[in-house]
Formats: C-alpha cells, sequence, structure tokens
C-alpha cells in the first residue's frame, strides 16, 4: 500500500513500548504504513517541562524504542514542538487517514487530544484513542452519589468491584514500512540535539550505575521483582537498606512497562488467592490509580491545597542555606539526609526514606510542600503530574486522604526502626560508616568527622508545627 492511499500515524507519550500497545497494535493490524512519532512538546499553554532527571530517562528511553522500532521495520520519528501543531503538520506529510494514541489524563493534555481529534474528524481522518497506562480510567469510577473519590480505601475496592482488568496485548511480531513524506521518510529530529542530556557538569553517572531505562529494562526489573522481593513485600518495602521495593515507578511513569501487564504477571504466578504481601504491592498500585484519580477532577493539584483550609497554613519563610541543607542531605539527621543524597546520586528515594524527608521539610521546617514538590519534579526519575504532587500533600496534610498534618515522622525513630544496624545510612553518608549503634541515628552524640549538626531541634519544632495545624483547626 502506498502513502497515496493512506497512513497511519501512530503518537507516542508516556507509553514508549511495543508491549501492550493498543495504539501500536491498532497501526499494525490495519497494515497500511505508519509513522510513529514522538513529540516534544514545552511549550503548549499548561505542559509542565520535565525535570532534570527525568529528561536524562527519556533520553535513555527514546533510544532503547527508536532500536526496538528498528528490530521490528519500523522507525521512530522525533519532533519538538506544540504538540497539536506538530502532529497536524506531520499528519498532512505522511497522507495520514488514520492517527492513534493511548490516552492521557492530566487536564492540558486532554485539551490537546481532544482539539486534534476534533481537527481530524474535520479533515476526513478518523483519530481513534485507547486506554493502555491506567487500570480504570478516572471517570469510570464514581461514588454511590456520582461524584469523584476522595478517600482511598473505597476508591480502590470500587475499582475492583467495577471492571474485568483486561488481558495485555502481545508485541507486533512485525510492524508495516514507515509511511513517506513526499519522495522520502518524513524528517526527524536528531534525539542528541534535544540536549536532554546534562552538561557542565554531567551528574547523571550514578543514575546510569542504578538504571536501565526502556521496555527491556522495565522487563528485567519486574521479573527481578516478581522472583523475589514481592513475596515478602509487606515488611521489605519499609527496610530501605534492603532491595524490598520493585523500583518499577520509573518505568511506569514513562509507560515502558503497563500496569496490565504488571497486573497479569502477578495472577500468573498467583492464580489462586492472592497472598497477603503480594495483595500489598497491588494495593499499591491501586494508590497509583487514586493520585491519577485525584489530578484528573483536581487539575491544579500541583499548585492549588486540596483541603482549602490549607490556604491559610502559616508556612515559615525558609533561607537558602536551610533549603540547601534539605536538598544537599546536610540537615543533620541520618535517614532524611541519606535520602537526600539517594535522591541526588539515583534519581530515586526509597519510599518510606521519602516521607520521612518530606515531613521533615513540610513539618520541622515548616516550608510550603510545593517547594518539595518542585525540588522532587526535578530530581526524581519517577516524578509524574500525579503522585508527585499527590503525595506531597498527603505528607503535608493538605491532600485527599492525607496523612494528619499532626503526624510529623520522627526521622531518629523511623531510621531506628527501619535501618536498625544502619546499612542504609551508610551507604550515601560516608561520614557516618565509622559509627555502631546508637550512634549512628544520633551523631550528634558522637564525633563524626564531618557531619553536620542538626538544622532544627525536633521536639522545638514539632511543637511549632503542632501550634500552627492547631490555627487552621480552629479557623
Amino acid at each position: 500500500m502506498t502513502s497515496s492511499e493512506g497512513t497511519s500515524l501512530v503518537w507516542l507519550r508516556d507509553d514508549l513500548r511495543l508491549d501492550d500497545n493498543p495504539a501500536l497494535a491498532e497501526a499494525a493490524h490495519r497494515g497500511e504504513p505508519v509513522t510513529v512519532v514522538y513529540v516534544l512538546d514545552e511549550e503548549s499553554d499548561g505542559v509542565r517541562p520535565l525535570g532534570g532527571a527525568a529528561r536524562w530517562w527519556l533520553h535513555h528511553s527514546l533510544a532503547a524504542l527508536s532500536a526496538d522500532l528498528e528490530s521490528k521495520g519500523s522507525r521512530l520519528v522525533l519532533r519538538r514542538g506544540p504538540a497539536d501543531e506538530t502532529i497536524r503538520k506531520l499528519a498532512r506529510q505522511t497522507n495520514a487517514s488514520h492517527i492513534f494514541w493511548n490516552r492521557r489524563y492530566a487536564q492540558p493534555e486532554r485539551t490537546i487530544d481532544a482539539g486534534l481529534k476534533d481537527w481530524a474528524g474535520s479533515n476526513g481522518i478518523q483519530a481513534s484513542s485507547f486506554q493502555a497506562n491506567l487500570l480504570f480510567e478516572p471517570w469510570t469510577i464514581r461514588t454511590g452519589a456520582g461524584g469523584p473519590y476522595k478517600v482511598y480505601s473505597p476508591f480502590w475496592r470500587a475499582c475492583l468491584a467495577s471492571h474485568e482488568i483486561r488481558d495485555p496485548l502481545e508485541a507486533p511480531t512485525e510492524l508495516p514500512e514507515p509511511a513517506h513524506s513526499g519522495r522520502g521518510l518524513p524528517a526527524t529530529d536528531t534525539l542528541g540535539g534535544w540536549n536532554l542530556l546534562p552538561s557542565s557538569p554531567d551528574w547523571s553517572g550514578g543514575l546510569a550505575e542504578a538504571w536501565e531505562p526502556g521496555e527491556h529494562g522495565a522487563a528485567h526489573r519486574l521479573e527481578d521483582f516478581l522472583d523475589g522481593p514481592i513475596e515478602e513485600y509487606g515488611t521489605g518495602r519499609n527496610l530501605p537498606g534492603t532491595e524490598g521495593t520493585s523500583r518499577l515507578s520509573p518505568h511506569l511513569r514513562f509507560g515502558e512497562v503497563s500496569p496490565f501487564r504488571v497486573w497479569r504477571e502477578i495472577r500468573r504466578r498467583h492464580p489462586g488467592k492472592i497472598p497477603a504481601d503480594v495483595g500489598t504491592f497491588q494495593s499499591e498500585l491501586g494508590w497509583r490509580e487514586f493520585n491519577w484519580h485525584l489530578l484528573f477532577h483536581n487539575p491544579d493539584l500541583a499548585t492549588r491545597n486540596f483541603r482549602p483550609a490549607f490556604d491559610n497554613f502559616p508556612w515559615a519563610s525558609l533561607s537558602r542555606k536551610e533549603l540547601a541543607a534539605w536538598q544537599q542531605g546536610n540537615t543533620g539527621y541520618p535517614l532524611v539526609d541519606a535520602g537526600m543524597r539517594q535522591l541526588w546520586q539515583t534519581g530515586w528515594m526509597h519510599n518510606r526514606v521519602r516521607m520521612a524527608a518530606a515531613s521533615f521539610l513540610v513539618k520541622n521546617l515548616l516550608a510550603d510542600w510545593r517547594i518539595g514538590e518542585e525540588w522532587f519534579w526535578d530530581t526524581l526519575v519517577d516524578a509524574d503530574a500525579a503522585n508527585n504532587p499527590a503525595n506531597w500533600q498527603w505528607v503535608a496534610g493538605s491532600g485527599a486522604d492525607a496523612s494528619p498534618y499532626y503526624r510529623i515522622f520522627n526521622p531518629v525513630t523511623q531510621s531506628r526502626k527501619f535501618d536498625a544496624g544502619g546499612s542504609y545510612l551508610k551507604a550515601f553518608i560516608p561520614e557516618l560508616r565509622t559509627l555502631q549503634g546508637k550512634e549512628i541515628h544520633e551523631p550528634w552524640e558522637a564525633t563524626a568527622d564531618g557531619y553536620p549538626k542538626p538544622l532544627v531541634d525536633l521536639p522545638e519544632s514539632r511543637q511549632r508545627a503542632l501550634e500552627a495545624y492547631q490555627k487552621i483547626k480552629e479557623a
């Protein structure tokens, strides 16, 4: 079939995979010449540009995807600019009769997609979208009163009771030939020309050691997790010094693995009753779904308090020194500092430690949660538009189903309980490697060469936070 008879255009976004990719599968099924495109859109209204760590991941994920497509007889076209304008132009260049994509759920992206679908219909082009990256689409889960959920547990119960989770689609064994534009293939940007990788300095060495971006890396990560850690996930997920978590979050964020594939692989290994630890992990997938449900119904989740009472919260003005101490892992509290250094080194932080580090910033330093959300957005490889702000608001107490503001994580208690031997602390804080026992959790009681004294007093800062909470509670 030639391009004059029509071609298919597949627009990939947060679904950088061949496996269980409904948009790509539909184009492959049609058999027309196909253009597979990724658009780096940092210009459309409301679209939030990626942070530095996510840009690093995107570069390597796209490189892996490009190689995978070429192995199937296709190619990846890279374009940069406003997505709506870019896709229209490429559709005209390739004489596209069909445009396929997998749905997105943040308001700016939904607006772009709706506008493009209207344009396509007006120009005789069929535009079709698919469910690919959430097990349950946000508008399909409603309370008995017909509104969105604000509490996780009933939300997840409603999800599991409402819809059967479909089986994942297998990756195409081969793809149609690439569509042409005029006499040749459509022009593509070079990935290197996008300058997604850090330079001057290149701080990504630790990321490269810790991660394998791309669909193959996601498959390896999933297999390793299901072969062991998931069986003790209920306890292992709380121990930062062990490999007890899935570390699938960046792969899910960029769509290198589908949640349907993760769910089905779990069920394949546990066809009967789900063990408690495995069920705990499934509930974490549910928490991801809940956060996207919140964002869908609250588009300004990253900038506005979910609970309006917090609009009057007396946040403190953080000094540059205090903020830098938290960002660089120099607060004097080992669990917080190990987490912040792990974040800078690897682009990821253990979830138990994320809660402690976030609580310290918001409650012990009394900093606005949005300051932390922005820092995590720039430094996490798994930061996405829903989970990052929803989890920060959860810690702050301003979010849905949130941890109460008066629940203040004590970093000393937390490290004693979940890293008793200090293996996690020593891995990221070399100044503490000579300390033993109690001293590693409270290094101010010993001599730790080069390690800072505590930035604030825990009991005093806790009391200050409780007094601030009481003010808005009374109001």
